[in-house]
């Protein structure tokens, strides 16, 4: 479609585009009354879960060629395999995908392992890889326990009140750390039948490994000092209050499954913690263990030819998005799907309290969580969407509605962080040096508020007309000017990247702050407009987080192309019409697109778990937020069927 085109939105087609659309997602929705997408991340969650079952020595419970087959599919051209679509290939995840395919039995002959050992050697080897690749790989002597940082299991016994305790690292560092503390204390080396060796991915020879941590020339290495005074500690068997804080640990790690097996709601927690008590010589057939090894094969897709693991489950992100975009584009409130879905989501709702409550006092619990089961781990914008999901639907009981509404709102304000935002798990989970410790080099430690989850919250303030502490929105809406970037973007730190932060704050703004934000969310639609593709439509790729230049650049998607619209409706609300054009372009790329059964399909990763580290693809994403726009755009026009 070329720049100059403008373009004609023809009513019928709109209509029949958002007809369909609806049409496939009904038949999506579970029975329950829940929708419930793919979440797919890379290759990494399945080479590990292959690894724990062959740690446990219950690798019959895996359809291992199935397993095989998807990392063989999953192998690019260039030998490697990639973190997200089109990276040009990850290191530690193509080490750990080598791993997975030698413990399944494949020889270091096979010419896919030949073509991945050149393209891991060609990037310096086992040893540039990250902390969690050489920590999975030295639990089968692959990798030496000296040059894996040492954390002391004393750090559990830090009194509430200390400078430091586990309660300042984010939630999913939390859960994967704790039980990590009695791996890293016992450093087990598991031997593998038939036994393996790599010792071909060391590039400078495993005979001239360092096992040390390397250095950063910078503050950091202090950490770099500490870590070997723990080490000396362990060399001379001096162990203060170990294990006490063993013990700590255990219980912290016990105390968090779910009666359903789960821990966190991720895998990396849910991992670790089956490999803690494995390092604890936990039988096979304890009931703890029995519920995870299930909790973990829930989390696991088998087709006709692959098996694969997701790194965690959205069925109440997921509903609560599709509820919206199906209200959005004219389905009744009151349509029974969207009341069986809505019922559903109350009894999601948690009321108990979780690990939030260790920094937030005041707060009552009443949120929602990602996943079917995560009691200890409800977050803010989940709350916030369900909220809006919730209060856009008719539900036979609106009393119980409305006072879960009462109760969720009132928790979020609790969770407001003291610069005036909202982080997604915990409250002022903010202290940034704990990124600089050696086993952070995921850069994921904490969990500061954000631009995208303050937005979520605003824009349920406003959508849903809330009555709301006007301090902490005057305090909520400063921390959002604060974020906006000079070329008048946001950045988004759950979705890729400033097209996601863009599009929910303008949203936001457009709610609670139209009159005094006017010239913000001008220069925010104008950043938008600057960034669509020749196509009409808009992308933003992964690589944006490592250089500021890619803001906005992309191959279109529908995903993204979805959220400019959206941004840019919400900004015509505000400022006027001047952005037509490039909405309906955007329109026209997304009914163009549509394919014949109401579906988009997108190749790239748009959501995201760590920035430069860990990136998601939402299979529903492509599905519900084109919807979305859609129905914003026909009401925009007053194109909507009814």
């Amino acid at each position: 479609m070329p720049t100059s085109l403008a373009t004609a939105i023809d009513p019928k087609q709109l209509q029949q585009a958002i007809r369909a659309s609806q049409d496939f997602l009904f038949s999506q929705q579970y029975a329950e009354g829940y929708w419930w997408a793919e979440l797919e991340s890379n290759v990494t969650m399945t080479a590990e879960v292959i690894l724990l079952h062959k740690i446990w020595g219950t690798e019959q419970r895996l359809p291992l060629a199935k397993a095989e087959q998807y990392l063989r599919n999953h192998q690019r051209d260039h030998g490697g395999w990639e973190l997200f679509y089109g990276d040009g290939g990850d290191l530690s995840t193509s080490v750990e995908a080598y791993m997975g395919l030698r413990l399944l039995g494949v020889p270091e002959t096979d010419p896919a392992l030949v073509k991945a050992r050149q393209f891991i050697l060609a990037r310096g080897g086992i040893s540039k890889t990250r902390i969690f690749t050489k920590l999975h790989l030295a639990l089968i002597g692959c990798y030496d326990w000296r040059g894996i940082p040492s954390l002391p299991p004393w750090i559990m016994l830090l009194p509430e009140g200390s400078p430091f305790t586990i309660y300042e690292m984010s939630s999913w560092a939390r859960s994967s750390t704790v039980p990590l503390l009695i791996v890293m204390d016992r450093k087990p080396v598991y031997g593998m039948d038939p036994p393996i060796t790599l010792d071909e991915l060391y590039s400078e020879g495993r005979a001239n490994v360092v096992w040390e941590l390397p250095r950063q020339g910078d503050w950091r290495d202090v950490f770099i000092g500490l870590d070997r005074v723990f080490k000396l500690f362990e060399t001379l068997n001096i162990h203060p209050l170990r294990e006490q804080g063993l013990k700590a640990a255990e219980e912290w790690v016990l105390e968090r499954q779910e009666a359903s097996g789960d821990w966190g709601g991720i895998i990396p927690a849910m991992l670790n913690s089956l490999l803690a008590l494995r390092a604890l010589d936990y039988a096979v057939d304890d009931p703890i263990v029995q519920r995870g090894m299930a909790a973990v094969d829930r989390f696991a897709i088998e087709t006709e030819t692959e098996y694969r693991v997701q790194p965690c489950v959205s069925p109440v992100w997921d509903t609560a998005l599709v509820m919206r975009a199906m209200v959005d584009s004219g389905v009744a409130p009151d349509h029974p799907a969207l009341v069986k879905a809505g019922e559903w989501l109350l009894s999601k709702q948690i009321l108990d309290y979780g690990d939030w409550h260790i920094k937030n006092k005041k707060g009552r619990p009443g949120g929602w969580a990602f996943e079917f089961e995560n009691r200890f781990y409800p977050d803010v914008d989940d709350t916030a969407v369900v909220v809006m999901a919730l209060h856009a639907v008719t539900l036979p009981n609106e009393n119980l509605k409305r006072r879960a509404i009462e109760r969720a709102v009132a928790w979020i304000a609790s969770m407001q962080c003291r610069p005036g935002g909202w982080a997604a798990f915990d409250v002022d989970n903010d202290q940034d040096w704990l990124n600089g410790i050696p086993y952070g080099d995921l850069k994921a430690m904490i969990d500061p508020n954000t631009a995208d989850v303050t937005a979520r919250v605003l824009e349920m303030v406003g959508r849903c007309q809330l009555a709301f502490d006007r301090v902490a929105l005057d305090r909520a809406l400063a921390y959002l000017r604060n974020e906006q970037e000079p070329e008048g973007c946001w950045f988004g730190r759950w979705g890729v990247n400033y097209l996601y932060g863009t599009s929910g704050v303008l949203t936001a703004l457009s709610l609670v702050a139209p009159r005094y934000d006017r010239w913000r969310i001008r220069r925010a639609a104008e950043w938008l407009m600057q960034c669509q593709n020749a196509d009409g439509g808009w992308g933003e790729t992964c690589w944006s987080y490592h250089d500021p230049s890619l803001k906005g650049k992309g191959d279109s998607t529908a995903s993204q192309t979805a959220w400019a619209i959206i941004g840019l409706l919400a900004a015509g609300d505000a400022t006027g019409d001047y952005a037509t054009e490039a909405i309906e372009r955007g329109i026209a790329y997304l009914l163009e697109t549509q394919r014949p059964d109401g579906t988009w399909h997108e190749d790239y990763f748009t959501g995201t778990g760590f920035p430069c580290h860990f990136y998601l693809k939402y299979h529903y994403y492509q599905q519900h937020f084109p919807l979305t726009a859609l129905g914003r755009y026909a009401r925009w026009r007053n194109l909507l069927a009814t």
